[in-house]
């Protein structure tokens, strides 16, 4: 795209560059005049800065500032700045780090994927990870946090850290629960979420030891990141997919979901066998309350069919439970000489508490056998039914 219509494309999509700043007065001005090349729907937070930023932005009265008295974290300050950009009625915003690791000449790279993509989406600067000068701990830290990104969303991107990024203003969350560094991965997921797209571009970067300065304490940020980590884990296991399989199966006729989601997904018969056998394996095992949380995760880490495995797993009906226990119990008595003559008593907690060790064993037996007969079976059928994906 050429310079003016970049402009015109930024004009009329209502884009507008978001600059959150804190102690960056070597960089900033460098950044706010590459920016100034393509717009002046300029928004920069001064996070409480304590150098010479205020005076720097003083040279810019055509662009707009909120200055914080005291410094509050990067998410709070990217906050601020989407409520001032909705505010002004802009429609995106493009955020731009302030310590010139990132080039205002890839602008262009975001508004020209918009246009392309023609719908609201969320676009994220994919950086050069490998190339000469990236701190080994900030590849490993995009690594991780791509990992847990797809384990979240379903969606797998090169990288989830960067800061150089365009949201969609009006498709982002209202509330956000982080103030600081994980702001950025909360909003992303989040955002992913509300069944926004979320992608790549790609972008050049700068790491200049001798200008940039980084506010990322390694320890403090690291923690406050897996802490958000394992609680949009568990929001993904215990609302998320069940949602979303809910979702799609209310959109459908059941006759089209089974052909859709579940004999036509990804994945050869042999793995739909084992998605199932895994699944009736949780579910008649003795992990009361975490059969969903242990049923996706282990169908994520062993790459298998997660819709089927969940459905799977949900073979222990309350309706059937008395059944499966006292199946359970007859199962493993033999083995700690325990009661074998289950129907006769009376059905109470203390009936299994005093016979946990044969409950436990008993139910891992049953297990394994259901888990067996429903796997074969599966196989079976899916090769009957679906031969070609063998």
């Amino acid at each position: 795209m050429t310079l003016p219509e970049v402009q015109n494309a930024i004009s009329e999509k209502k884009i507008c560059v978001l600059i959150p700043t804190y102690n960056n007065e070597k960089t900033l001005k460098r950044v706010i005049d590459g920016v100034l090349d393509y717009t002046q729907n300029i928004i920069v937070v001064n996070d409480g800065s304590t150098d010479s930023t205020p005076k720097i932005l003083n040279e810019y009265p055509q662009i707009s500032v909120i200055n914080l008295p005291e410094n509050k974290g990067k998410g709070n300050g990217l906050k601020l700045g989407f409520r001032k950009a909705k505010e002004l009625a802009y429609n995106y915003a493009i955020t731009i780090d302030s310590d010139g690791q990132h080039y205002p000449d890839d602008i262009p790279v975001f508004v020209e994927a918009l246009l392309e993509e023609n719908e609201d989406i969320l676009l994220i600067g994919n950086r050069n990870m490998s190339q000469d000068g990236i701190p080994k701990k900030s590849s490993f830290g995009n690594r991780f946090s791509n990992f847990w990104f797809w384990f979240e969303t379903g969606i797998k991107l090169e990288d989830t850290q960067s800061g150089y990024r365009l949201y969609p203003l009006h498709k982002i969350p209202k509330k956000y629960f982080t103030p600081k560094f994980e702001f950025e991965i909360e909003i992303i997921v989040r955002t992913a979420w509300r069944h926004v797209s979320v992608k790549n571009v790609p972008i050049k970067v700068l790491y200049d030891p001798a200008e940039r300065v980084s506010h990322f304490r390694p320890f403090k940020d690291f923690t406050r990141i897996s802490i958000l980590n394992t609680i949009l884990v568990t929001i993904t296991l215990l609302y998320i997919i069940p949602r979303n399989f809910i979702n799609n199966f209310k959109k459908k006729s059941f006759k089209r979901f089974i052909k859709e989601d579940v004999l036509e997904s990804d994945g050869s018969n042999r793995t739909k066998a084992f998605s199932i056998a895994l699944g009736v394996f949780i579910g008649f095992s003795p992990f009361w309350g975490f059969h969903t949380l242990l049923t996706i995760s282990l169908a994520v880490l062993f790459k298998l069919n997660k819709v089927l495995a969940f459905v799977a797993s949900n073979v222990s009906l309350p309706p059937f439970i008395p059944f499966i226990i006292a199946a359970a119990l007859f199962l493993g008595s033999p083995f700690v000489h325990g009661e074998s003559n289950i129907l006769s008593q009376e059905w109470n907690f203390e009936l299994i508490k005093n016979n946990l060790l044969q409950y436990i064993i008993g139910s891992f037996i049953l297990a394994t056998t259901m888990s067996a007969i429903s796997g074969i079976a599966t196989f079976l059928f899916l090769n009957k039914v679906s031969p070609e994906n063998n």
